[in-house]
């Protein structure tokens, strides 16, 4: 990946002059069979692009309320697009057709903001890493299209539901009006997001980019790292999703575990028995080497990456089981 980022063409990006940057994104857009992508540097810019180009000042969102959009992208809806929530709940972030139907308003009762957009997360961060099902997201699909609703995809790791669900790339993004995917977490790049769409719906993305900050001029060596990821790091996913069974294997037998949420992908959360522990078994962990991090009260989240080797697992479950 470095090697691809020295060697990598590089242009004006803000002019769209930057072939590297150019090709990351015909590539992106072609492996989910959209019309375009806009390169960013983060989920946070993709999804708040995204959210910018679909809603009005005054419209609603409707999300899941641990949706990233909502709980960890700094007040972005109400701050860049001047939109409300709607914050519904579901099975591990997950929502369903129902919930969404239910809380679409009538847009001729001026009591309401206007419903304009709906937002789903997969594999959804706060469910550990939940995956949705996808005859779901077709029916969730159908409400949108029935009420003209466009349908957003945080995607952040689509990749791990995709190797997860075996669903062809096409046919999943289908359902989808726009995309955010991220180059990093899993697939290893340094940094950069991909935002997919239409071709007039990213010609809009890029404008709002632009005025977020966030035009890049030789962009090409963060996008040369994007590339690669995608022609190398994808199919391997797998192996952090086993290396995840296999520490949620071991901490469903320790004895200050009082469950752990099942691991579809790569993101293991542990329940503490006893809540109050959670930052000295943070603490205890570190010093032996092991890192996670707090989720909530009484909750340790853990994650498997690329940078991880069979070796390293073995050692960290060592670690846990080292801690009374």
């Amino acid at each position: 990946m470095l090697e691809a980022m020295f060697s990598a063409p590089v242009g004006d990006d803000v002019f769209q002059e930057d072939p590297t940057v150019n090709r990351l994104q015909v590539m992106a857009a072609g492996l989910f069979g959209k019309e375009a992508a806009l390169f960013c540097s983060s989920g946070t810019q993709t999804n708040q692009i995204a959210i910018n180009v679909h809603v009005k000042p005054g419209g609603e969102v409707i999300c899941h309320e641990d949706s990233h959009i909502y709980k960890y992208e700094g007040g972005g809806i109400a701050k860049n697009s001047g939109a409300s929530v709607r914050l519904v709940n579901g099975d591990r972030g997950r929502i369903t057709a129902e919930t969404v139907s239910e809380w679409i308003n009538n847009p001729e009762d001026v009591h309401f903001p206007e419903t304009q957009l709906v937002s789903l997360e997969d594999t959804f961060n706060r469910g550990g890493g939940s995956v949705y099902e996808f005859e779901e997201i077709r029916r969730i699909k159908a409400i949108c299209t029935q009420h003209k609703l466009p349908l957003h995809l945080d995607g952040a790791r689509v990749f791990n539901a995709l190797m997860t669900n075996g669903i062809d790339y096409k046919t999943y993004a289908e359902q989808f009006d726009s995309i955010s995917i991220c180059l990093s977490k899993g697939l290893g790049a340094p940094v950069g997001s991909l935002l997919l769409g239409t071709n007039d719906f990213i010609r809009r993305a890029r404008r709002v980019r632009k005025v977020m900050g966030g035009g890049m001029r030789q962009a090409g060596f963060l996008a040369a790292a994007g590339i690669y990821a995608l022609e190398n790091n994808v199919e391997r996913l797998k192996d952090d999703h086993r290396h995840a069974k296999m520490i949620e294997n071991t901490l469903t037998e320790l004895a200050w575990v009082r469950e752990v949420i099942p691991v579809q992908t790569n993101i293991v959360v542990a329940i503490l028995n006893d809540a109050s522990q959670r930052d000295p078994i943070i603490q205890k962990l570190g010093e032996k080497g092991l890192k996670c991090v707090a989720f909530g009260p009484g909750m340790i989240r853990f994650v498997t990456h690329l940078d991880l080797t069979a070796s390293d697992i073995e050692q960290g479950i060592d670690i846990l089981k080292s801690i009374a």
